[in-house]
Formats: structure tokens, C-alpha cells, sequence
């Protein structure tokens, strides 16, 4: 996290950082986007589908798999991906962890 002392910080706080961090890159949500619509594994769809080039696909997807979010698996000569289903409950819970704390009073207002 750069400069930033994580150790000041807990596991659940620098796991959220991390995760939107990767998700902060609009090529990344496309690509998840693209998963999800796929609902099957998928391999050079992507570079067609999303008009990027293939390194820069493969780095996106390298920051996906980073975090456990996307796994991937050699067929033949070529990689084949999909969502990480554990991962992906995991974030979910994650995020809603943090939205969940957030409380507004009985009008509907939080000051």
C-alpha cells in the first residue's frame, strides 16, 4: 500500500483496501462484467470483446487472480478464466461488512 503503515490498520481494513484497489480500474470491472455474463469459464474472448490488447488484458487479469478473485486454469496452449466463486462470497461479505455500519437516524439523516 505504498507509504501507508498497514500495521496501524486491521486485516479486515487492509483486505477491503486491497480488493478496491483492484476494483478501482474500470478495464477490471469489465472484465468481471464479462465473467459474469459468460458464466462459464473463458479464454481469448476478452481481447475481442473488450477491443484491449492482450498484455493488457493479461496484466488486468493478473490483478484479478492477485486477490483470488479470478482463477485460471491451462487448456492446451491457452488460459481459460472464471470468477472464484469462494473469493467472490468472501468480497461480498467484505463490502457489506462496511455498508452495514453505516447508520442514519429515524428521519432518514445522519447528522
Amino acid at each position: 500500500m505504498g507509504i501507508t503503515k498497514t500495521d496501524l490498520f486491521s486485516e479486515e481494513q487492509n483486505e477491503l483496501a486491497r480488493v478496491a484497489k483492484v476494483l478501482s480500474n474500470p478495464a477490471r470491472v469489465a472484465i468481471l462484467h464479462h465473467l459474469f455474463k459468460a458464466n462459464a469459464c473463458i479464454n481469448s474472448d476478452l481481447v475481442h470483446e473488450l477491443g484491449l490488447a492482450q498484455a493488457t488484458i493479461s496484466q488486468h487479469l493478473r490483478e484479478l487472480k492477485a486477490i483470488g478473485l479470478v482463477q485460471g486454469t491451462i487448456e492446451g496452449v491457452s488460459m481459460s478464466y472464471c470468477i472464484n466463486p469462494v473469493k467472490w462470497v468472501e468480497i461480498k461479505q467484505l463490502f457489506n461488512s462496511l455498508f452495514d455500519r453505516f447508520g442514519m437516524d429515524e428521519e432518514g439523516q445522519c447528522c
